[in-house]
């Protein structure tokens, strides 16, 4: 295995993620908002499940996001 180019394609995945993810949350905040559906000062419960099937991998990640 090549450590430096798996090391690069990890983050780069995980850059494509956090990015990706970043910009939903933020939409679908906004939208609640705007739909009366969040005052903007709740804290949102969040969940994220990584799995990678072909090696048995499932990870979770659990906390919270603070709006105000």
């Amino acid at each position: 295995m090549d450590e430096d180019r798996f090391n690069m394609s990890v983050r780069k995945f995980l850059k494509v993620v956090g990015v990706t993810s970043q910009r939903e949350i933020e939409k679908a905040v906004h939208d609640a908002i705007q739909a009366g559906r969040l005052r903007g000062d709740e804290r949102l419960k969040a969940k994220v499940t990584l799995t990678i099937e072909t090696i048995g991998l499932t990870h979770v990640v659990e906390d919270d996001i603070e709006l105000g």
